[in-house]
This record gives structure tokens, C-alpha cells and sequence, in this order.
């Protein structure tokens, strides 16, 4: 199969043939049809997160069941799915207390022992986060995967499976957003705006999208965002205390930099709470006002909108069909696997909202 392989960190990813591995007893073959282009992915890519290469990045998709294991029961031939780095085992402690995105247990994946799931020429290839879906096949264990209904677009779907989760589900899961309070969202990217979104569908009744970028602003409006900053051009801080008359109940930062961090803490009224969702490079600090805690400011991390993906999904794709969760605007353009590295590259100016490989194209 074609995929798009990382060999080198600060590199551009290689078209290669890739061979991949028949599904074991608990694992399924997906044909990729649809994957979205995610900032995590160049994250992987130029080092901010050290990953084992080489390795076939990707994990925003969605795809088409072509065959299933012996003991899966879940899912069979034609079913279309979602897919999901949170890939749960369903007995750790983690999973039993209902914090299924905070699964790490080793058995979602191969052991040491066993064939790789992707190879080349002999050498393993390395899946990426469970997946590796820049890819025309992805060999996953059930569990990181969820049947949704087949009139569901797939571009559309595999937004789902990442940006939209962990935007909308910050909101929803992690930080629990009461309606008629007040959000700032910093950064309007795919998980900016779908927090945005989320926002809305919660009833904040002040939603206040924050990004450099003008014309991702203006995409922050149609989404709910009730007032926009562009921090380049004025106080952010000062501005979010104007409008709020005080601060926010909550606040989130979804592009990863400290600076963004702290900034997000510092609009928080008291007793606000202050959500991180985007990947702060491994290593950064964050510095706080210690003499803020006493006004029962909080500031906390969420992993993936603290999912449970198997519920959350599909009603992500009841929320699309019903004209609730508005994931058309999100796809600036439709791509072949072969523009993945241009798609990566387009990231870094933070003008686009999503890039999507269409398989089929």
C-alpha cells in the first residue's frame, strides 16, 4: 500500500510502498478513505515530540471495515468507521472509572514478539498513536475504532475523529461549560474552532474567539463566537476583562505555547477555569501569579477532550446531521496523499483550518 513515511524528524515524509500486516484476533483492516491534516502531526514531524521512526504519521480518519479478526465482534465487512488515537483497553483503572482517554495499556498495540503491523523490506515501520492513517490501509485494534451511520460524509467524519473531539469534547467533558457563562477561545485552528462550537451547542452566552489571523475570526463568527480579538492589534487580556466586565468562567488555550497558556489563566475570573488543549512543547514551563490560586483560579490539561469516543462520535455525527456541529467551514481543501507535505507546510502560517487526503481522489 502507499503511505506517507516519516524517517527523519525536520524532514519531509516519503511516498513509499508499505506493506501491512494481516489483523490479528482483536484487530480490524480499515480502508482509509478520508484523513485530516492535524498541527499534532507536524508537531511529530519537526521534533517538538520525540516519536520512534520511522514511522507512517496520521490520525484524524475515517474508512471503510475490510476485514476483521477472529474474535471481533463489533464491527464487519463495509462497516464505516471513525478512528481514534485513544485506543482503550476496557479493564485498567483508567477505563473502569470512566477516563478511557487516559488508557495507556500496552495491549492495543503488537508485542515485541509479534510481526510489526507495518514493515517495509523486512524493518518495522512504526504505527503512530495506535494509527498511522496517512496511509490507504490502517491495521488498528478494535477498540480504537466506532461504527457511525453510512449517510455520514467522510471528509466530514474524520474531522470527528480528532480536531472536533477534543475541541468540542474540552468543553463538554473536561472543563464542563455551564450555559450563560463566558468562553475565550485562544487560537482558531480546527481544535480552537470546534471548542468554539462546542461552546455554543453548551449555551456559553458570551463566546470570545481570539486568533491573529483575520479571516479565521471571521470562520470564528459562523461557528458561535459572539465577539473576536485579534491580539495583534490590541490587548487581548484587557480586552476579554472590557467585554466580560471581570473575566471568564472559562477560558482555553488551543495552540500550545506557553506564552498562550498563561494568557489564557490571566482572563479567568475568580473561581474560572482555565483549559489546555493544545501540545506545549516537551519541556516548556508555565509561570503563573502564585497569589492568583486564592481567588480559586484553576488551570488544568485536557488529553483528547477527555473522550469516551465510543458515545461521544456518534453523536458528534447526530450533532453534524442535525445542523448543530458545523464541520463544513472547517475544511479549507481536499487533497491527494501526495500533497500531504505541502498540507504540513501550510500549517506553520496558521491561515487554513483543515487540510484533508481523500484516498479516492
Amino acid at each position: 500500500m502507499k503511505a506517507a513515511v516519516l524517517r527523519q524528524q525536520g524532514q519531509p515524509l516519503q511516498i513509499e510502498e508499505v506493506q501491512i500486516s494481516k489483523p490479528g484476533p482483536r484487530e480490524v483492516l480499515v480502508r482509509t478513505v478520508a484523513a485530516g491534516v492535524c498541527h499534532s502531526d507536524l508537531h511529530f514531524m519537526d521534533g517538538s515530540y520525540p516519536y520512534m521512526l520511522p514511522t507512517i504519521l496520521g490520525h484524524e480518519s475515517a474508512g471503510i471495515v475490510e476485514e476483521v479478526g477472529s474474535d471481533v465482534t463489533y464491527v464487519k465487512k463495509g462497516d464505516h468507521v471513525i478512528t481514534c488515537l485513544s485506543a482503550f483497553c476496557g479493564h485498567c483503572e483508567h477505563c473502569l472509572t470512566g477516563h478511557m482517554s487516559l488508557c495507556s495499556s500496552p495491549e492495543v498495540a503488537r508485542n515485541e514478539d509479534q510481526e510489526s503491523r507495518l514493515h517495509k523490506d523486512g524493518q518495522a515501520v512504526h504505527q503512530f498513536l495506535n494509527l498511522s492513517s496517512f496511509a490507504e490501509m490502517m491495521l488498528i485494534h478494535e477498540h480504537a475504532l466506532v461504527k457511525v451511520r453510512e449517510d455520514m460524509p467522510f471528509d466530514r467524519a474524520a474531522l470527528i475523529g480528532c480536531s472536533t473531539t477534543t475541541g468540542v469534547g474540552a468543553v463538554f467533558h473536561t472543563a464542563k461549560v455551564e450555559p450563560g457563562s463566558s468562553v475565550a477561545v485562544v487560537g482558531c485552528g480546527g481544535v480552537g474552532l470546534a471548542a468554539i462550537n462546542g461552546a455554543a451547542i453548551a449555551g456559553a452566552a458570551q463566546i470570545i474567539a481570539i486568533d491573529m489571523v483575520d479571516s479565521k475570526l471571521e470562520l470564528a463568527k459562523s461557528l458561535g463566537a459572539t465577539h473576536t480579538i485579534n491580539p495583534g492589534k490590541t490587548d487581548a487580556i484587557g480586552e476579554v476583562m472590557e467585554i466580560t466586565k471581570g473575566g471568564c468562567h472559562y477560558t482555553f488555550e488551543a495552540i500550545g505555547l506557553k506564552v498562550t497558556a498563561e494568557q489564557c489563566f490571566n482572563m479567568l475570573r475568580p473561581g474560572g477555569t482555565a483549559t489546555v488543549i493544545g501540545m506545549i512543547p516537551v519541556g516548556t514551563m508555565i509561570e503563573l501569579h502564585g497569589a492568583a490560586l486564592l481567588q480559586e483560579k484553576k488551570i488544568q490539561g485536557s488529553n483528547m477532550g477527555s473522550n469516551r469516543f465510543r458515545v461521544d462520535m456518534p453523536r458528534f455525527v447526530d450533532f453534524y446531521l442535525g445542523g448543530k456541529l458545523h464541520l463544513d467551514q472547517m475544511i479549507s481543501k481536499h487533497i491527494k496523499l501526495e500533497d500531504v507535505n505541502d498540507a504540513l507546510e501550510a500549517l506553520k502560517t496558521g491561515q487554513d483550518a483543515r487540510h484533508v487526503i481523500m484516498f479516492d481522489q
